[in-house]
């Protein structure tokens, strides 16, 4: 028991700064502490990152389609089929790749239901396979809350704030004294006897990873934890949750906006109800006069909740290729609502809209969630080396 305590501290060494002493001390006690919640969420992260390609891959024979030179059909002759066999079209997801199927969603029987289907041919290819789904359900539970619950939750957070803390005491740590020290931070020595490799391991990988290690572990708590969300909006320029909250009376508050839009849309339902409504078709065309741009579409048709069409373009044409939502509404008869596009949005809502995506590596595509693979991989390995650094450590003083 004595040597193990002995190997949690040590006295501060000669020449050394006192910042980075306690910066030592720090990031050994929270290292252990959190090691293994910082590599279940690192792996959980690794195992997630791939999710919508695994499940296109075990569903590959209904979402990889032959290319035709048959046209296309229509929304509109879409939703006519479908209620020939008693089904009411939902939403429909139009992709950019011509080689790959629709997803359709409808109500069947008080009961909703999405399918892939065959824009060429009008077949029903059928509803995703589940296995894979449910695999990655479990995966995400374990990376929010530990399969733990609100209990589960807590502690993973508590374990992501210390990883924070980690990796800053880390860089601290890692700053060489002089210049000439600088390569030796930036390499391994393979050559080495184990306990270097794993320690020049430690060293450089974490430091060529924190800016995105550091980056994930925030925007992850930003979708956990409303205080973190709310510290982040305020920071880039937003209202916080309180400040509405007491200027709630005002008549040009968020509360007020989403009042006037709600107010808007019962007044659409009760005068549009016994409207026609408009084609499909028409609303697709109408969407691209306002974004006239090729891109993955999805269409909302009206219902209880929302009396309006809502299309979503993905827009990527932009220097790195983001994928940045923009969005168009009309109601029931075609008649043009709102438009909001990404650019036009304040940057505290930019970075609202773009929350996950950039936590989860989807925002710029493949080429994005690879890099994410890696930095969680790396992510994982930071505790495995740190931990058998400080067993070295305590071994050798036992």
């Amino acid at each position: 028991m004595k040597t193990l305590f002995k190997s949690l501290y040590r006295k501060k060494r000669k020449n050394e700064s006192v910042i980075k002493y306690l910066m030592w001390i720090i990031h050994l006690w929270l290292g252990l502490l959190s090691c293994v919640i910082v590599f279940i969420v690192c792996l959980s992260g690794c195992l997630y990152a791939f999710k919508n390609q695994i499940i296109d891959f075990t569903n590959r024979e209904k979402v990889y389609i032959s290319k035709t030179f048959i046209q296309v059909k229509n929304p509109d002759l879409i939703q006519a089929e479908l209620l020939k066999q008693n089904k009411e079209l939902t939403s429909l997801l139009i992709p950019d790749d011509k080689g790959r199927s629709y997803v359709i969603g409808y109500r069947e029987n008080k009961l909703d239901k999405s399918t892939y289907y065959n824009q060429y041919t009008g077949e029903i290819l059928g509803q995703p396979v589940v296995g894979s789904s449910r695999f990655f359900e479990i995966v995400l539970d374990i990376h929010r809350n530990l399969m733990m619950g609100n209990a589960g939750r807590q502690i993973l957070g508590a374990g992501v704030l210390m990883f924070c803390v980690l990796l800053i005491s880390g860089l601290i740590l890692w700053l060489p004294k002089k210049l000439k020290f600088l390569k030796q931070g930036l390499t391994v020595m393979f050559r080495a006897k184990f306990q270097r490799v794993n320690y020049d391991l430690h060293n450089t990988l974490g430091f060529y990873t924190f800016l995105m290690l550091f980056f994930m572990a925030v925007t992850g708590l930003y979708i956990t934890y409303p205080w973190v969300k709310n510290a982040l909006i305020v920071s880039l320029g937003g209202s916080s949750i309180d400040a509405i909250s007491k200027d709630k009376d005002s008549s040009d508050d968020a509360f007020g906006g989403l009042l006037e839009d709600m107010l808007q849309k019962q007044d659409e339902k009760k005068n549009l109800k016994d409207s026609e409504s408009a084609s499909i078709d028409k609303i697709v065309q109408l969407a691209d006069q306002h974004l006239p741009y090729s891109a993955v579409t999805s269409i909302e048709l009206p219902n209880k909740d929302n009396p309006r069409y809502v299309v979503i373009k993905t827009n990527t044409q932009n220097f790195l290729g983001i994928m940045l939502p923009d969005e168009v509404t009309f109601d029931k008869t075609g008649n043009f609502k709102t438009k909001e596009l990404f650019s036009g949005k304040s940057l505290n809502k930019q970075f609202t809209a773009l929350a996950k995506p950039l936590h989860t590596g989807e925002i710029m595509g493949l080429p994005s969630i690879i890099l994410y693979f890696i930095v969680s991989l790396i992510g994982c390995s930071l505790p495995v080396t740190g931990f058998l650094i400080w067993w070295h450590r305590f071994r050798k003083m036992k």
